[in-house]
């Protein structure tokens, strides 16, 4: 019997990183409940690192969005969420054209129909419009819709990866092109890693190697940039209602006001 790979991801772009982010014990990543609907709910919004898109997902379902965008460097990923995102759909109209069938006759749900002759179970269907991925480097050379602009930004456990791979520079360069991305009054929600987290993946590439001896901003100094330097006006630290982490995730959640 061989033994079995050990997979290395210099981006932090896991296969199924969700299914051990949250456990599979919660139907709900606990990071969202710490989130407001009225944040999200008829806005436009960037989810960046969206891995297999199950937080994206989540937030546009749980919130409603007006768009929501997840973006991730690893093109396998977005695959990964596109099917997710089809699956979610298709999952959510088979179990309410269940229940239809079983609850109502025809006459009914001829009567819930709208004027312009939708089906009720065509709010799942608008998902598709709602959630859309792509495949890019936001810190790199990833540009949204011309002129486009956003009421959210999220940025979950990858700025240790932008950091380690991309440096001081690189991490600042996140930071100031969330600000320039966010529309005034926008809200830019981080999820740092700690340092010891830095540690444990730095011999991930040669260039994190050498990226993590020289890393001048620690996480703990993110929020100072972020307020005095980055120019966001205020900030709220959402961990202390958060239960149901995995061991290992305690991680501070921050939110930044433009």
């Amino acid at each position: 019997m061989g033994n079995k790979k050990k997979e290395v991801a210099i981006f932090g772009n896991y296969r199924n990183y969700y299914g051990y982010r949250v456990g599979q014990s919660f139907d709900e990543d606990p990071r969202v409940k710490v989130m407001k609907r009225e944040w999200f709910e008829g806005k436009d919004c960037l989810d960046i690192g969206c891995n297999s898109g199950w937080i994206t997902i989540t937030v546009a379902k749980k919130f409603g969005c007006r768009s929501i965008l997840g973006i991730d460097i690893d093109g396998d990923r977005i695959e990964d969420a596109q099917w997710t995102l089809r699956k979610v759909v298709r999952t959510s109209v088979a179990s309410k054209s269940a229940d239809t069938d079983k609850n109502a006759n025809e006459s009914l749900i001829e009567e819930k129909r709208d004027n312009s002759g939708n089906s009720p179970l065509s709010g799942e269907k608008d998902l598709l419009d709602v959630v859309s991925f792509q495949k890019g480097n936001f810190v790199q050379n990833w540009h949204p819709p011309e002129k486009t602009t956003y009421h959210v930004i999220l940025c979950l456990s990858v700025s240790k990866w932008i950091h380690l791979n991309w440096g001081d520079d690189g991490l600042l360069t996140l930071f100031h092109r969330v600000w320039m991305l966010l529309k005034p009054g926008g809200i830019f929600i981080l999820e740092p890693q700690p340092w010891s987290s830095y540690y444990n993946n730095r011999t991930v590439s040669e260039e994190a190697s050498a990226n993590y001896k020289n890393i001048e901003i620690p996480p703990e100094d993110f929020q100072y940039v972020l307020l005095d330097k980055i120019g966001f006006r205020r900030v709220e630290n959402l961990t202390s209602s958060l239960t149901g982490t995995q061991p290992g995730f305690n991680r501070p959640i921050l939110a930044f006001w433009k």
